[in-house]
C-alpha cells in the first residue's frame, strides 16, 4: 500500500529540537504488557537454558529490564549462533519467534551451536508499539560505537562480555503498514525531510550485508520460510523497500555503516528477516512461525556446510 501523511509534530523542514521530541513522547502510550507476554515466557526457559538480565532502560528500570538467554554448556569450539529480536519494540513476530524457537526448537540445535539470544532488545518500544525509544532514537540505526541508543548499547556490551566471537547473526524483523503510513512520515519530521512515499511489500523477505551478501545462505532461510508463508514478490520497478531485488525475496544494505543490528557482531553469516504480519494471508501464529521457520533454514545451511 501507499499514502501520503502529514505529521502533526515539527515545523515542516525543521528538524525537532527537544520540545518536539517531549510533544512526540506524550502521544506514545502504553498498549500492552511486556510483563505478561514476553518476561513469562522468559521465565518459563529458565530450566533449559540460561537466562541473564543484562540490562534495563534507564526510562523505567524497574519495567523494563532487558534478558539474554543462551544455551547450556558452551563450548568453544562449537560456533556461537547470536539471535535478536525486538529491536523495533513493535515488530510482534520478532520477539515472539525468538521465544518460540527456544522453546520448541532450540535444544536441537544445541549440539552443533553455541545460542545466544536476545529476545526482546526494545522491551519500552514493545509495550507501545513503537519504532523509536523514548528520546526518538531508532534503535537500529544506533548498533555503533558510544551509541545514542541505551537498548543497542547494553546489547552490544552484553554480547562482547560474552568473550565468544559471533560466527552467525540472525535478526528477526518485521514491515509493516504502520512503517509507511506512521513510522516513515514520523522520521521525515523529526529530520527536518521531505516524506517520500513508499510500497510496504506483502510477504516475507531478507536483507543481507551488501559487503558479505552470502547468496546461498540467504537462499536457504527463503526456501524454507517459503513452506510457511508467501515471500514478498518486487514491485514494478524490481524494488523491495526502494532496493533492487538481489533473489527472490533478498535485499542487501551496507548493514554497518548504517548502524543496524547485523552489523555490530563482524559475523562471517548474517541475516535480517523482515515478516509482514498485515497481510490477509497470514495470521499472527503464522508469522511467529515464519521467523522460527527462517531461523532454521539458516541454521541447517550452516550444518549442511559443515
Amino acid at each position: 500500500m501507499t499514502t501520503s501523511i502529514t505529521f502533526p509534530i515539527g515545523t515542516p523542514g525543521q528538524p525537532w529540537g527537544d520540545e518536539e521530541k517531549a510533544q512526540w513522547l506524550k502521544t506514545t502510550s502504553i498498549k500492552r504488557s511486556y510483563k505478561e507476554d514476553v518476561m513469562t515466557k522468559i521465565e518459563a526457559l529458565k530450566d533449559r537454558f540460561d537466562v541473564t538480565q543484562y540490562g534495563a532502560l534507564s526510562f523505567d528500570e524497574s519495567r523494563y529490564p532487558q534478558f539474554g538467554i543462551r544455551s547450556r554448556n558452551f563450548d568453544q569450539n562449537k560456533p556461537t549462533v547470536l539471535i535478536t529480536g525486538g529491536v523495533h519494540g513493535y515488530e510482534t513476530s520478532g520477539v515472539h519467534g525468538a521465544l518460540q524457537f527456544l522453546d520448541t526448537k532450540a535444544q536441537a540445535y544445541a549440539e552443533h551451536f553455541n545460542l545466544v539470544v536476545a529476545p526482546c532488545i526494545s522491551p519500552w518500544g514493545y509495550e507501545t508499539i513503537n519504532r523509536w525509544n523514548p528520546i526518538a532514537v531508532d534503535p537500529n540505526r544506533s548498533f555503533v560505537e558510544n551509541s545514542p541508543s541505551e537498548e543497542s548499547a547494553n546489547v552490544m556490551a552484553w554480547v562482547k562480555s560474552l568473550g565468544v566471537e559471533v560466527f552467525t547473526h540472525i535478526d528477526l524483523h518485521e514491515t509493516t503498514d504502520t512503517d509507511d503510513s506512521e513510522f516513515r512520515p514520523a522520521l521525515a519530521a523529526r529530520d527536518g525531510k521531505d516524506y517520500e512515499e513508499d510500497t510496504v511489500p506483502d510477504g516475507f523477505y531478507t536483507v543481507g550485508d551488501s559487503e558479505n551478501p552470502n547468496t546461498d545462505f540467504q537462499t536457504a532461510i527463503i526456501d524454507e520460510v517459503r513452506k510457511v508463508t508467501h515471500i514478498a514478490p518486487a514491485d514494478n520497478k524490481g524494488l523491495i523497500i526502494g532496493t533492487p531485488v538481489e533473489q527472490d525475496g533478498v535485499i542487501n544494505y551496507p548493514v554497518k555503516s548504517l548502524g543496524l543490528c547485523t552489523g555490530f557482531t563482524d559475523c562471517q553469516y548474517s541475516t535480517t528477516t523482515e515478516v509482514y504480519p498485515d497481510s490477509p494471508k497470514v495470521t499472527d501464529q503464522e508469522c511467529n512461525n515464519a521467523q522460527v521457520a527462517a531461523i532454521r533454514g539458516a541454521l541447517n545451511y550452516l550444518i549442511a556446510q559443515r
